[in-house]
């Protein structure tokens, strides 16, 4: 994504919010009256066809019925005592049907009270109706593009190492530093969004935190081995009986998975495997473009999803909740990103590269900046490169090898991010993260930040990969939106500085071991 393609994104997604929310704030409760008395309509209606099918049309039957003995009776010469008994039981029909009929003329009468209050607010409706179909059509491209981004990404950081083979200590390495930081990332992040839980206190939606609450009675073990086996809708079995089945059920970490082995296995081929290989690597890139033209929506998106969630929760007073509510989170996410950037990664580069963090860091700084100012640690490697090798004293080869590798799997940002948006949103929808749904999140949120391309906004397409897995609504992306431009750069920064920390640590051991074999 080019610089004016990211300013076009910027620019429009600030008018957005700025337009949505006054929108939502000025006419969310015309919107939300409205809503109210559409639901009312349907519901009325929806009552008097049950209580006609239900009550009165077997009323009219049994009346149908009796009349149709008596005249067989009539017809037959039975005696006046047994006829007597038939206009008893042909009474009591017809005093059924005359309450039947008189309960349904009451439901019709309250369905055109209705449909008459309902009258006043369709303008309202049918705007609010039109705009949460540009945030619904907007989390649908989104949905759309989990799988192939996910799948596509990680097989071409794969091929990245070259023959997994001969990938060797310095490859086994860097994988196993970038998936330690990746899991102390979300690690951090879960922590800090339930001891400052920025959402409790505002529960939405008793439904989905019951439907939730029945994956949380599993149990802990049972958890693990369906992660890793099974394929329910408590968590998606890591190895799939059929990858194609796993795929049309969004089953990311089957996906996952098979796009690891594919790609390992790719890689061992050589020349046999080069055609497989280069059109992955294209394929890369046209996931990448369709990508970038769906984030260029991500303002009519914004605008969508803002107005409706205003609109729902009623406007007026409720915006400044609302608000409250988004500022606890970014300040979670914030402070949580600060730990790992400011104390953790510092940390690893003074005990295992041994080097003074805040001279890296002083160094890395041109990097910092263009991650913070792009958003992109794709865009930013060619910058981070340079400021490891030239500025920082990484040598050549541990920069050429790690870096670009960490571009592509290392998301530490990304993953914590992840993790704490997606607590966030079980906490306002009043859905209680046991044990069990914490080791779905933090599995996720490991493994889809591994797939994440380093662009814009990608965290924001991953994170349906943790919701899907917790069974949250993908609505409840809209409660970050309007705030997520500037926490992109944010993660953003914490993975490029997590990367830079990589290609000291396994600089300083490659040159230990060439040392030692000296």
């Amino acid at each position: 994504m080019g610089k004016k393609g990211r300013q076009f994104i910027l620019l429009g997604l600030l008018v957005a919010l700025v337009i949505g929310t006054l929108l939502g704030t000025l006419r969310g409760a015309s919107m939300h009256a409205a809503i109210e008395a559409h639901d009312s309509v349907v519901e009325s209606a929806a009552a008097r066809r049950s209580f006609d099918y239900e009550v009165l049309t077997p009323a009219r039957t049994s009346l149908k019925k009796e009349k149709l003995q008596q005249d067989a009776l009539i017809s037959a010469g039975f005696e006046e005592a047994v006829l007597a008994e038939s206009e008893i039981d042909l009474a009591i029909a017809r005093a059924r049907v005359e309450d039947a009929e008189s309960a349904s003329d009451k439901n019709k009468t309250i369905e055109a009270q209705a449909r008459n209050a309902y009258a006043t607010h369709s303008a309202w409706y049918s705007a609010y109706s039109i705009i949460k179909f540009s945030g619904k059509l907007f989390l649908n491209l989104l949905n759309m593009l989990v799988i192939p981004l996910v799948a596509v990404s990680i097989m071409t950081g794969i091929l990245s190492l070259g023959d997994i083979r001969h990938v060797g200590r310095t490859g086994l390495r860097t994988v196993a530093y970038y998936l330690i930081t990746t899991a102390i990332a979300v690690f951090i992040g879960i922590v800090l969004v339930n001891v400052i839980a920025p959402g409790v206190g505002m529960e939405e939606s008793s439904i989905i935190a019951g439907k939730v609450r029945g994956k949380e009675a599993v149990g802990i073990l049972d958890t693990v081995l369906r992660v890793f086996v099974n394929t329910d809708s408590l968590a998606k079995g890591a190895f799939p009986k059929n990858i194609i089945a796993a795929m049309a059920e969004m089953n990311v970490l089957g996906v996952i998975t098979f796009s690891l082995i594919f790609g390992a296995a790719l890689t061992t081929i050589g020349e046999k495997g080069r055609i497989v290989a280069d059109f992955i690597t294209g394929l890369n890139e046209v996931i990448l473009k369709m990508v970038h033209w769906v984030l260029l929506l991500l303002p009519v998106g914004v605008f969508g999803l803002i107005v409706t969630r205003l609109a729902e929760v009623g406007g007026g007073a409720a915006v400044w909740v609302e608000l409250t509510r988004l500022a606890w989170y970014s300040m979670t996410v914030v402070i949580a990103l600060g730990i790992h950037g400011v104390i953790v990664i510092p940390l690893i580069i003074f005990i295992f590269a041994r080097r003074n963090p805040l001279t890296y860091l002083k160094n890395l700084a041109p990097a910092l900046l263009t991650a913070f100012s792009t958003a992109s640690s794709s865009a930013t490697l060619p910058t981070t490169i340079e400021c490891v090798e030239k500025r920082g004293g990484v040598s050549r080869r541990s920069a050429s090898f790690v870096l670009p590798i960490g571009a592509t799997i290392n998301m530490d940002g990304t993953a914590l991010y992840e993790a704490v948006a997606v607590i966030f949103i079980a906490q306002v929808y009043g859905v209680p993260m046991g044990m069990t749904m914490l080791i779905i999140i933090f599995l996720t949120a490991t493994l889809a930040a591994i797939g994440a391309a380093g662009i814009p906004e990608a965290g924001l397409v991953t994170m349906v990969v943790v919701l899907n897995a917790t069974g949250l609504p993908l609505e409840g992306i809209a409660l970050l939106l309007s705030i997520d431009w500037l926490l992109d750069r944010c993660r953003t920064t914490v993975n490029v500085w997590g990367d830079a920390a990589g290609a000291a640590v396994i600089d300083r051991y490659e040159k230990t071991a060439e040392n030692n074999l000296a």
